[in-house]
């Protein structure tokens, strides 16, 4: 068949029914030429909507004007919206070179259309209309209605024709360069590569993470072994080589990446896109960017957030201070009294000093924790709360063999939703972890639920040929942060997508993740899956309480840590005047108050590379996690109370907060919950920071 008759015959998947399991993505069919076609085409329809809508001879009435423009198009399905949440969650989990050109492409394309729908004049007139004049809404409906005017507000609806023109062209810079800064550190996280051929410079490194090392080099067709730049390649090698040398090598990769004379330098793409934010927070009537988003933050104002910062500072660092100190002191013990630790030194003798209080590492753990042991755990953690059940669905199609694909069951049985799990690192996808939808819940005209399709992509230790993939207590974790994002996601019910599950202020967003990870270190649930995969013996109850002994190994040092993260974010975008600094000076000064030593290396960068607050949407908002932690611990603390798998519990915490989205303030949700607002004491208490 000649290549124009079978384009004549093939359908873009994009454009009609899946005619799939529960409607998921057609991934095997998807080529990369229907994107930009069904990218085109979905703005026309967008267009065409709209235009439906403004020319409404009818008064503007929610129904006729705010579901138009939310959620419903009106007939079609949101072809705009399918393609670009595939499009986009493959270039983060499943990239290549060919995707990252149609990004370029595509993104000022998407970037002016959203402008020209949120610039719109007769649409918003519309909206205002319906905003000030409207019948008796539900909660839900009302919060619907202030969200979009907000966002239209919030996008520059009120600026005159000069001031729309110049956030068109801010918003449009400021997106590409979100997109450029996010290509570079892809390419050059993957571009570094540690290559050993000598096995005596292996010493200290553990069996997994040697097999590892070798199975990474054997892909690329090399001898020996190959250390990367992925966290189950970085870590261990961190933590056990005794190589100092080659720890420093690594840990200067690790800490320069984006920072090099070369294509992939984000330096001046972070200080020009500060630069954007500022300006568009300005134009729009803000003081900096930071008063911009914090507007719709549950912290509010960014004195507040900075109180949460300070107190946690007063609270944390002298502990802090104490634990690096222990560590300097066992370093000088073992290599001699002129020894003067380093950075690329902390995770090493950190590892060691930990082994003494505690005699506990990450390898004596791996055996117990199995990938698919922990995913049984995961999934039944789950079902003894919740009481759904997961089912692998092999008939559903998924983007990569490292992904699973489950058919999720409510505890009545009824179908709930379809969860993807893609474990592994690989060439085209970015690190860390995180959670997405390829499909949000929402109640249709027609009145039916439309269930989540929801995915968690992490970049966990690898299977060898000799085993299976065995995780670290800190993967595990891992796994239960982003499943209790997929919870969120999963559970739930309201009536318009853009209320539903994890669409609530980002600094609430954290509370269901977080809150999943105080489990890791339970012996009940433990129980349930840390068997040996060779012996199939229980993990020990010596080890367990070794485990929980050492919960608060570091606790205040990561604390600080994140605190200095948090500190960095709001130095760049509390800034009322123009951004001149140079970057890797002013993050020195910014986090100082949260570093725990005087000096600092002169040439390692974190901004480049903090994917969070540059490209992530977490700007002006990393202080969220810390604020999340204490929204945790307090929830966490009803559970302990009751009893960590009690189903009552566990049954408002679904009911009044994972399945309510953002249809009412975050603190209403979580007073309904815990029937008070949260103190920090609960966190003091579980760090070991207060005693009970």
């Amino acid at each position: 068949m000649s290549e124009k008759i079978e384009k004549e015959q093939r359908k873009n998947p994009f454009f009609e029914s899946y005619n799939t399991p529960h409607d998921t993505v057609p991934f095997e069919h998807i080529r990369l030429e229907d994107y930009e076609e069904a990218f085109m085409e979905g703005i026309r329809r967008d267009n065409e909507q709209i235009e439906k809508t403004i020319n409404n001879p009818e008064k503007p009435t929610f129904d006729n004007t705010i579901i138009n423009v939310d959620d419903d198009k009106d007939g079609y399905y949101d072809l705009l919206s399918r393609v670009s949440t595939v499009f986009f969650n493959l270039l983060s989990a499943e990239t290549n070179d060919e995707m990252d050109a149609l990004a370029q492409k595509i993104q000022p394309i998407l970037t002016k259309h959203a402008n020209d729908v949120r610039l719109n004049k007769k649409l918003f007139e519309r909206i205002r209309e319906v905003h000030k004049h409207h019948r008796k809404l539900t909660p839900e409906e009302k919060r619907l209605l202030d969200n979009c005017y907000d966002g239209f507000v919030r996008s520059g609806a009120l600026l005159d024709d000069e001031g729309k023109d110049k956030l068109r062209k801010l918003t449009e810079e400021a997106s590409m360069l979100t997109l450029q800064f996010s290509q570079n550190l892809l390419k050059d996280n993957k571009a570094y590569s540690l290559h050993i051929t000598d096995e005596t410079k292996l010493a200290g490194l553990p069996e997994t993470a040697r097999e590892a090392a070798a199975v990474t080099a054997k892909e690329r067709g090399l001898e020996g072994w190959v250390f990367t730049l992925d966290m189950p390649s970085y870590n261990p090698f961190m933590t056990y080589a005794e190589d100092r040398e080659l720890r420093e090598q690594m840990f200067m990769a690790r800490n320069t990446v984006c920072t090099h004379d070369n294509t992939e330098n984000n330096l001046e793409i972070c200080k020009r896109l500060v630069n954007l934010r500022r300006e568009i927070a300005q134009l729009l009537g803000y003081k900096t960017y930071a008063e911009y988003v914090l507007k719709k933050r549950m912290a509010g104002k960014a004195k507040n957030v900075y109180k949460l910062l300070d107190d946690l500072i007063v609270a944390y660092k002298p502990a802090a201070r104490e634990e690096v100190e222990k560590i300097a002191k066992l370093a000088k013990k073992l290599e001699g009294k002129d020894f003067k630790m380093k950075s690329w030194d902390f995770s090493y003798y950190s590892h060691k000093l930990q082994l003494e209080k505690y005699n506990l590492d990450s390898e004596m753990l791996r055996p117990y924790f199995e990938l698919s042991k922990v995913i049984d755990g995961v999934f039944g953690l789950a079902n003894r709360l919740y009481g759904i059940t997961f089912k692998e669905n092999k008939d559903i199609q998924v983007y990569h063999p490292d992904v699973k694909a489950y058919e999720v069951f409510d505890k009545d049985g009824s179908y709930l939703a379809v969860f993807y799990a893609d474990f592994h690192p690989r060439k085209g996808k970015q690190g860390g972890a995180w959670m997405t939808s390829y499909q949000g819940q929402f109640i249709d005209r027609k009145g039916e639920n439309v269930r989540p399709h929801v995915s968690v992509v992490m970049n966990l230790t690898k299977p060898t040929a000799e085993k299976p993939a065995l995780l670290t207590l800190g993967e595990v974790e891992t796994f239960l942060h982003e499943f209790g994002h997929s919870l969120h996601g999963m559970f739930a019910n309201t009536r318009f997508e853009s209320l539903s599950g994890t669409n609530v202020w980002w600094d609430f967003v954290e509370l269901p993740s977080q809150f999943m990870e105080n489990y890791s270190i339970e012996k009940e649930f433990l129980r349930t899956f840390a068997y040996h995969y060779k012996t199939g013996e229980p993990l020990p109850d010596d080890l367990i309480k070794r485990i929980v002994k050492s919960k608060n190994f570091m606790s205040a040092y990561a604390c600080m840590r994140q605190v200095s993260f948090g500190l960095l974010d709001m130095a760049y975008y509390t800034k009322k005047e123009e951004f001149t600094d140079d970057i890797i000076p002013f993050e020195k000064k910014a986090w100082k108050k949260a570093m725990l030593t005087q000096k600092q290396l002169p040439n390692t960068c974190m901004t480049v590379q903090f994917s969070h607050i540059m490209a992530g949407g977490y700007a002006a908002g990393y202080y969220s996690y810390k604020w999340a932690e204490v929204l945790d611990a307090d929830a966490f603390s009803v559970f302990k109370k009751h009893g960590i798998f009690d189903q009552k519990t566990a049954q408002s915490f679904r009911d009044n907060i994972l399945s309510k989205g953002g249809t009412e303030h975050p603190m209403t949700l979580y007073k309904r919950f815990k029937g008070s607002e949260p103190t920090i004491d609960a966190l003091l208490k579980r760090d070991g920071i207060k005693r009970k």
